[in-house]
């Protein structure tokens, strides 16, 4: 029996109980949040010997194999570097780290411990992404020359101009947090990892609305379509100063070159990805089918005019349990590393997690210094 634990039950922290199978062999045995009260009903779920506790470091003690860390993103160092201590194999949400260094650090300890770390970039698995990665292998498109991907978020005054996202100082910018995903997904998409970044950026709506009084309470967050527009809502964060729109060029190692745009503040929330080859492009209308849509991948490789659909379409099946299908992808990679297995052949790997970071970090350094260049640093220890 594996025997595992979760650091940051609550929230995203959930995607740990659905690893729980004790018939498959997987028993959820421990958990940490800053709220036990609002989770006493996992004692009840989970048998009355399930430690539920305050104190992430009550977790590592137990008899765990593996871990979930799925605390905000300026404790994931802290947390990764103590499970590794400890070792237990370590499921580390997105963003790895909030500095590259961390992520040099993070990767530097899991390799002297001997410990797995999986990384919980789980776009790879979404059908949309692995469609649009299956066209471009078999050479639809040609060789693949640019990547742009336009990031519409509509719920940016739902949740990251309402908690600790909204300050620099816990997650270095959204541009990083929010754009870790897709920038790995172009990196994958790619094959190769940006080599030099530029990037431009501003803070144009939520410094200009109400705020709430530092005295007073953070709000809950609700992702609620009726909060529109972001000026009809209150209670922001006393302090902000990430950007809300913000973009970047990325120069990838192997001459592909790529854009990443990002808003906070659009009625609509979607990903629209275009890849441009030799022989043709792709893009994707939809990032995951859900069941009120059908995402679509639209392939164009013959010379037309303008033509909407392209000349073949690609619909997505919807597929249940969470984010496209992917959480429960993202889960089996995890417990077979524990296993012993090697990771899933379309699973991100410590670097690739790492690479994201680097493009996210120094492309928000970049918006704010003037919008100069920045080269990439290696990573020393992979």
């Amino acid at each position: 029996m594996i025997h595992i634990g979760v650091i940051g039950a609550d929230r995203r922290g959930a995607i740990a109980r659905r690893a729980h199978n004790p018939e498959n062999g997987v028993r959820l045995i421990a958990g940490a949040t800053l709220y036990p009260e609002r989770l006493a009903w996992m004692k009840e779920t989970y048998g009355p010997d399930f430690l539920l506790t305050d104190d992430y470091r009550e977790v590592l003690k137990a008899p765990i194999d593996g871990v979930f860390i799925c605390t905000p993103d300026y404790l994931h160092e802290e947390h990764a570097l103590a499970a590794i201590e400890a070792g237990k194999h370590v499921y580390l949400e997105k963003p790895m780290a909030i500095t590259v260094e961390g992520c040099d650090r993070i990767i530097a300890a899991a390799k002297a411990k001997g410990v797995s770390l999986y990384l919980g970039h789980n776009m790879r698995f979404f059908p949309v992404m692995k469609k649009m990665k299956e066209l471009i292998e078999e050479g639809r498109i040609g060789q693949v020359q640019s990547i742009w991907c336009r990031h519409f978020i509509s719920y940016g005054g739902d949740a990251y101009f309402k908690d600790w996202h909204s300050e620099q100082r816990y997650g270095h910018g959204l541009l990083l947090q929010k754009g870790a995903h897709d920038i790995d997904i172009i990196h994958w998409l790619a094959g190769a990892y940006t080599a030099r970044v530029t990037g431009m950026g501003k803070l144009s709506v939520y410094d200009k609305l109400p705020r709430r009084d530092p005295s007073e309470p953070q709000p809950s967050v609700e992702f609620n379509r009726d909060n529109w527009p972001p000026k009809a809502t209150g209670q922001y964060s006393p302090i902000i100063d990430v950007e809300d729109s913000s973009m970047i060029l990325m120069q990838l190692a192997n001459g592909v070159q790529a854009a990443y745009l990002q808003s906070h503040y659009t009625p609509d929330d979607t990903r629209n990805y275009t890849i441009i080859g030799t022989e043709g492009r792709i893009e994707n209308y939809g990032d995951h089918s859900s069941q009120e849509y059908t995402a679509t991948v639209h392939l164009w490789n013959r010379r037309t005019g303008y033509q909407r659909e392209g000349h073949e379409v690609f619909p997505l099946e919807y597929i249940e349990g969470g984010h496209g299908g992917s959480d429960p992808q993202v889960i089996t990679g995890f417990i077979d590393m524990i296993r012993g297995k090697t990771r899933p052949a379309d699973g991100a790997t410590p670097l690739d997690a790492r690479m994201s970071v680097a493009a996210g970090y120094y492309g928000t350094e970049s918006l704010r210094n003037g919008n100069c260049p920045y080269d990439i640093p290696p990573c020393g220890v992979v």
